[in-house]
């Protein structure tokens, strides 16, 4: 019998109780503390950096899906990429963060921008493809960057006592 043991590959996850060095975090961290926040995309919004934003609650749903009995034997081993496969422009992103925090709050609010050069070495697009994925486990991200991002501002507000 041929088990198979999955190896994981996740695309920019963000989301309640994340990394505070993700740049979500960091973003909403700065504005909490009237601070500007650093954007590498030369102010170009028409060749924006494109990235891939995944929910965790679908990470989670995906590994749940994969998860096997501990192999013994021949193992197979494959490789998923967990991602929304649908790349959004950056700017789209914090313009969505401004617009979740502003909910979160019940007040108008907006980031102070600071536009920089893109970093050397940094990709215009990150992009999963999961078609992989669909087919071993008929599973696909779901969560909408204005639905996911809502729940981290809300989280964010409660947890730290923004005030509103």
């Amino acid at each position: 019998m041929i088990f198979q043991q999955p190896g994981l590959r996740f695309f920019t996850v963000y989301g309640p109780m994340g990394r505070p060095d993700m740049a979500y975090y960091g973003f909403t961290n700065k504005f909490v503390n009237n601070e500007p926040i650093q954007i590498y995309n030369n102010g170009d919004f028409d060749n924006d950096l494109y990235r891939d934003f995944t929910y965790i609650d679908d990470i989670v749903e995906g590994i749940e899906r994969l998860i096997t009995p501990p192999p013994t034997g021949e193992v197979k081993h494959e490789v998923y990429n967990i991602g929304n496969t649908q790349p959004e422009k950056l700017m789209t992103f914090i313009e969505t963060l401004e617009k979740c925090m502003s909910n979160s709050l019940g007040k108008e609010m907006t980031f102070e921008k600071q536009f920089e050069p893109i970093k050397p070495g940094d990709v215009p697009a990150t992009y999963a493809s999961t078609d992989k994925l669909q087919s071993a486990i008929d599973f696909k991200p779901q969560t909408s960057i204005e639905e996911g991002l809502q729940q981290f501002t809300d989280w964010y507000v409660r947890y730290y006592g923004v005030e509103k």
